[in-house]
């Protein structure tokens, strides 16, 4: 497991919300301080625009480091992480229609900053 994934674990273990835990993770990446990350992330926490707020928060982060080009690895990211969980949908995740969840919060933050990493091949 990488050191940003690790991250991202332990934001979320410190009450992170899952979007600030992964966006803290990679901030430097996109030329962000944490601070600033956070408050970009605070947007897409609880699933507020529907998808996962790791995913919205990984999207992001892909966004700012692909500049002309993010769109590919979009979608890489987000195939594979339905491939993993079934859902990119923070409700279906959590199985708020079914009773049923799909993937914790926690388990969501580990495989965007897992995917996150290998997506931005992260040495």
């Amino acid at each position: 497991m990488s050191e940003r994934t690790e991250r991202a674990i332990n934001n979320h273990k410190n009450f992170y919300t899952c979007s600030g835990a992964v966006m803290c993770a990679f901030c430097d990446l996109a030329g962000m301080s944490e601070q600033e990350a956070g408050t970009a992330a605070m947007p897409f926490a609880g699933g507020r625009q529907g998808k996962c707020g790791a995913v919205l928060a990984a999207e992001y982060i892909i966004n700012k480091v692909c500049g002309d080009d993010p769109e590919p690895r979009i979608k890489q990211f987000e195939d594979r992480f339905t491939g993993m969980n079934g859902s990119l949908l923070c409700s279906e995740l959590k199985g708020r229609l079914t009773g049923k969840p799909l993937r914790s919060c926690r388990g969501c933050v580990t495989d965007a900053a897992q995917l996150l990493d290998e997506i931005l091949d992260i040495k």
